[in-house]
């Protein structure tokens, strides 16, 4: 029984940290080192390392300045992008870490576990973060930020306290983010042509303007392919749905004169 309760915890201290760490990994790395070093947490000998009192200052540092600038819209996403480098690597360290002393093979597993569902918890928050900057309403960004911490510091105390639950609630999750990250990336795609158009960084077919925007009728055997690449451009999120309507109207039209 003892066994199996130190397998159950440290499968879920293992997950714990790794899915924390995509959200906020400052929070979890000040957890982690606050509470080892006051005797709150029983920290394995490879994560010992985190009670060092640099450790937690840098920790705390980091979290004190990412509190702010995850608030602010627009440079969230732009913080997001840069942690991507930070949060998925150091996920699959801590889970590493987490499982102890045992054979390399299975510290490397963990660390594959680890850096995966860093990477999934990362992937929901930054992608969730940047819908959310579309939104004109301020306290929006406010409200996402406190949830994500406050996610964090329920989520760590969960795993260490009641691991159990912390394993069915991290499954319910990763079904959340299964179903959601394909419909945020398809609206990120969105955005980001959006913004790609208004900055120039994306052009329409020069061809397919001409014959769009000009009151050049269009040859009977071009309108198959200007329609298709209108239908490339609506997927693709150059165009609205309403301009590729119009669009689209206006090609029809013109293939009836």
């Amino acid at each position: 029984m003892e066994n199996y309760e130190a397998l159950l915890t440290t499968i879920a201290l293992m997950m714990g940290v790794s899915w924390a760490s995509g959200i906020n990994l400052y929070a979890v790395l000040l957890v982690l080192g606050w509470g080892g070093s006051t005797g709150h947490i029983d920290l394995p000998a490879e994560l010992a390392v985190l009670e060092d009192p640099l450790v937690i200052g840098a920790a705390a540092v980091m979290y004190f300045i990412e509190f702010f600038i995850d608030k602010i819209p627009g440079m969230d996403s732009a913080w997001d992008s840069i942690q991507t480098f930070v949060r998925i690597p150091a996920g699959a360290m801590l889970a590493a870490g987490a499982v102890g002393d045992v054979t390399p093979a299975l510290e490397i597993a963990a660390g594959i576990l680890g850096g995966s569902l860093a990477a999934t918890s990362h992937a929901t928050k930054a992608g969730t973060r940047l819908l959310i900057n579309t939104s004109p309403e301020p306290f929006t960004n406010w409200s996402a930020s406190l949830t994500g911490d406050f996610l964090v510091f329920s989520g760590m105390w969960t795993a260490l306290r009641h691991p159990e639950i912390f394993l069915i609630l991290l499954v319910i999750f990763i079904g959340i983010a299964i179903w959601l990250l394909p419909k945020l990336w398809r609206l990120i795609k969105v955005l980001l042509a959006k913004i790609g158009r208004f900055l120039g960084l994306i052009k329409t077919d020069p061809v397919t303007s001409a014959e769009l925007d000009t009151g050049i009728p269009v040859q009977s055997h071009h309108h198959l392919s200007a329609l298709e690449r209108l239908q490339q451009l609506r997927d693709q999120g150059v165009l609205t749905e309403q301009e590729f309507e119009q669009q689209k109207e206006k090609i029809l039209n013109e293939g009836h004169h």
